[in-house]
């Protein structure tokens, strides 16, 4: 709803932060919020219910000594650059938009999952000493992929501690009116 002189309330990540650049793979990434008031969510994604199994609501805290993130310590953690953060969607999903900086690391491939964060095969197993932390998000509240991404994971090693779980995903993402991105493109938008 506009101001009395005709502006476009301003709308805050967190107070006083209008927007704020995280890493890309070709150069920083803009995260803003949704300036219009009456901004809906798509019908996409302002669906309530979803059949079961596999669509049931997800553990905050899908494997003991995982953390669990926020919106703002998701941001924080990607501007700091001390996680990985991973779209662990189905490739189709993730190169249609996903959280800016993101990565591909889908719940099926566990094996690719985590040589890109630092282990290594070996004759009994996986070294995951040199692990590199990685913030986990996929569809939502309701969706298992990035779980069973994090089971799959920490059940061949890699260390709990060293994954970050946004369970409130793409949905609860876009609900802030946050932008996205497309993998490859230059630029954020908002849907």
């Amino acid at each position: 709803m506009p101001e009395d002189d005709g502006s476009v309330p301003e709308v805050c990540i967190a107070s006083g932060m209008t927007e704020c650049s995280v890493p890309g793979p070709d150069g920083p990434l803009e995260i803003r919020r949704i300036s219009d008031p009456e901004h809906r969510l798509s019908s996409e994604w302002s669906r309530t219910s979803r059949p079961a199994p596999p669509a049931v609501l997800q553990s905050l805290i899908p494997v003991p000594g995982v953390v669990p993130l926020g919106e703002l310590e998701l941001i924080d953690a990607m501007q700091a650059g001390d996680v990985v953060v991973a779209d662990g969607r189905k490739p189709e999903q993730y190169a249609k938009y996903t959280i800016p900086g993101a990565i591909n690391l889908p719940f099926t491939e566990t094996e690719t999952a985590l040589q890109s964060l630092g282990c290594t095969r070996m004759s009994d197993g996986w070294d995951c000493s040199n692990a590199r932390k990685v913030a986990m998000f996929c569809n939502g509240v309701w969706c298992g992929q990035s779980p069973t991404a994090i089971r799959k994971m920490t059940e061949a090693g890699f260390p709990p501690d060293c994954i970050h779980y946004y369970r409130n995903g793409m949905q609860g993402w876009l609900l802030q009116g946050l932008s996205v991105w497309t993998p490859g493109a230059a630029e954020c938008f908002n849907i």
